[in-house]
């Protein structure tokens, strides 16, 4: 093969021949380079071997101007545009030793099974795809003798989204794969059959220096954006509804609540069946500093209200009361003649917003780690946005069954606010007290 020469960003020469894992999952914010250095990547390793090398987004017609554009004007910087001919029509890449680049989207999932001897995915943006579509281009990934390859390529997003939870950590089913903030510190790090490259468009010296300006100009009036662009970070995209939510060794909650002097013990209950979960917190609340701790949890759907029942029978016996969703009258008899003690929770024109608002008036909500549901959901919780980009303040972007459950524990007790202590304190000022 005739010898090549190509400026390229340091940070990623040596990404550029390594070829020893599986899976490579690079993550970066915008400007990095990254998408540029993977087209290149895959253009030197099909001149050096005959190979078919599959490219993905989820959408197939945005293609054109992104990774076959890309992969087009490599071609010709490079000068191989009289060897590797680009074929917009289908879009493809033909090279002289009979290797081939196909693109192909998600949303026409049939077109996926005419490939065949597919060696190399690249998913472009791959936080786009349904982690089912991932799934399905692994069985796709296939060729009898050569080794085979998938490249993942994205601007980080929530860490509720499939790429984080497969690739770095999944709180609710307990895998811890790689911290996070480790690849930050690190850049690059190699483990399992994963090589992980993390880059910012510090890292691109082919960037004006306007541009980066551009970048951080975005931190003073869009945090989540700056975070994700700026520093290419996964975190939680949009405003959190609790952002004094801690996650604490159970060990040491319960320390914690053996050390308040009268702590007031409450259970709360959300029913669900389907998609929806019957969700049940024990809570306890330090009034005086105004903490709110979560140590135990139950959390499990397509349950008959026996089975629930037989599951919650220590309930019976500690005669522990138990505050339910009011809308569901039937469940709540049927548990009172198991012999539960058990109430509705009163509802209202405004009572999500309002119960909203009284869990965030506690000065911090500290949850045990035996309680991965509550953490999952409450954690990262956000607000759902309007049309306009304002939050809805009583709608979150997920269905949080144990924050359901948290409302109704909290029934008929009240958070004093700081506003509230405020207007008192002058009150009582004013009358010389």
């Amino acid at each position: 093969m005739t010898a090549i020469e190509k400026e390229v960003n340091p940070h990623f020469e040596d990404f550029l021949f390594d070829w020893k894992q599986k899976f490579q999952f690079l993550v970066g914010g915008y400007g990095s380079s990254k998408s540029y250095h993977v087209a290149l990547k895959l253009i030197l390793k099909l001149l050096e071997e005959k190979r078919t090398a599959l490219v993905v987004r989820e959408v197939y017609d945005t293609h054109r101007d992104s990774t076959f554009s890309l992969l087009e004007e490599i071609v010709t910087d490079l000068g191989l545009d009289h060897k590797i001919k680009c074929v917009t029509s289908p879009m493809q890449l033909r090279f002289p030793n009979g290797s081939k680049i196909i693109f192909k989207g998600m949303d026409k999932p049939a077109k996926l099974k005419s490939i065949h001897n597919v060696s190399i995915i690249w998913i472009e943006e791959c936080s786009e795809v349904k982690y089912e579509g991932f799934k399905e281009l692994l069985g796709r990934l296939r060729h009898p003798t050569l080794k085979l390859h998938m490249i993942l390529s994205t601007n980080p997003v929530g860490e509720d989204n499939w790429t984080f939870l497969h690739f770095f950590k999944d709180d609710r089913n307990k895998r811890l794969i790689l911290d996070d903030q480790e690849l930050y510190e690190k850049r690059t790090i190699v483990t399992n059959d994963t090589y992980y490259h993390h880059s910012t468009a510090d890292d691109n010296l082919f960037l004006p220096e306007s541009y980066i300006e551009q970048l951080e100009e975005m931190k003073s009036y869009d945090p989540d954006l700056h975070r994700i662009a700026r520093k290419g970070r996964f975190g939680v995209n949009g405003k959190r509804v609790l952002p004094q939510f801690e996650e604490w060794a159970h060990k040491d909650v319960m320390r914690a609540i053996s050390a308040i002097r009268k702590p007031i013990k409450r259970v709360g209950m959300d029913f669900g069946f389907e998609d929806s979960y019957n969700a049940i917190v024990r809570l306890a609340i330090d009034h005086n500093k105004k903490i709110l701790y979560i140590y135990w949890q139950y959390y499990k759907n397509q349950m008959t209200d026996d089975r629930t029942a037989d599951d919650l029978e220590e309930f019976k016996q500690s005669r522990e009361l138990i505050y339910a969703d009011s809308a569901e009258p039937k469940t709540i008899q049927y548990f009172k003649q198991r012999g539960f003690k058990i109430k509705g929770a009163k509802k209202f024109s405004g009572s999500r917003l309002a119960n909203t608002k009284k869990v965030k008036r506690f000065k911090k909500i500290i949850c045990s780690s035996e309680c991965p549901d509550v953490v999952r959901e409450l954690k990262y919780l956000t607000y759902k946005e309007d049309k306009n980009g304002r939050i809805i303040p009583d709608e979150f972007k997920i269905d949080p069954h144990t924050f359901s459950a948290i409302w109704y524990g909290l029934d008929d007790y009240e958070v004093s606010d700081l506003k509230g202590n405020a207007l008192r304190t002058m009150n009582k000022s004013r009358l010389g007290l």
